[in-house]
């Protein structure tokens, strides 16, 4: 492949500094296992913006969602920003995949949790039946690598909260790739309710950084030919 297409990522954006950055960290981890140049942007709440990130990268253009569900940014505000952007090509959330519940795997060993131990996953939530869906495939596969029954709670949106789901003993995962309100929430709600063990995010976490460069590369053909 002669010409290589530019890796765009775009996360949601946190007011916690330390946030944001997992975003650069994986762009950064996946452009280097691509060989490509790169750049971070965001939805909303810190710079660069996507909407304004996407007009000034030079295609073919690859923009890969650092979301981990689908939901109204990725059906409404990331194709909005698009029109008329024909180098560009938008690809799907990172999530469900089994490469994110491994990572999960690992967040809750780091953690202390014991294998077998029941497992509530927390996710952000969504009012969209898509995410939900996707929840309950993400769910599905934390389970099958834990190996052991995983419950599913959520912070907002369709869902039960994990104040209702979360028993004495449990070990949570939060199902957030980076730090902010909703993964202190996370952690709060889940150590009242009684867990023995609240994981971290997942982070930058290297299966992720795989993770975007295997979805970058499997759009790479497209974006070459609409650019042609």
């Amino acid at each position: 492949m002669t010409r290589r297409p530019h890796l765009l990522t775009v996360a949601h954006g946190t007011r916690t500094a330390a946030g944001n950055e997992v975003a650069r960290a994986l762009t950064s981890a996946a452009a280097s296992r691509l060989g490509w140049e790169a750049t971070t942007s965001y939805v909303e709440l810190c710079a660069p913006l996507f909407a304004e990130a996407v007009r000034e990268v030079r295609g073919p253009v690859i923009a890969v969602p650092l979301l981990l569900s689908t939901g109204y940014h990725l059906r409404q505000d990331l194709p909005a920003a698009l029109t008329d952007l024909e180098h560009v090509l938008l690809g799907r959330s990172l999530g469900p995949d089994r490469l994110l519940a491994a990572a999960q795997v690992e967040r809750l060993l780091e953690a202390g949790a014991t294998p077998g131990q029941p497992v509530v996953m927390v996710a952000a939530g969504s009012t969209d039946p898509a995410a939900t869906a996707d929840l309950d495939r993400a769910t599905h596969l934390l389970a099958q690598a834990w190996g052991a029954p995983v419950r599913l709670a959520t912070l907002s949106g369709r869902g039960t909260r994990p104040e209702d789901v979360v028993r004495p003993g449990d070990a949570v995962s939060p199902y957030l790739l980076a730090t902010g309100h909703f993964h202190r929430k996370a952690r709060h709600d889940a150590l009242a309710a009684g867990a023995a063990v609240v994981a971290g995010v997942v982070g930058p976490h290297p299966r992720v950084a795989g993770l975007v460069a295997e979805r970058a590369l499997a759009l790479a053909p497209a974006a070459l030919r609409a650019s042609a």
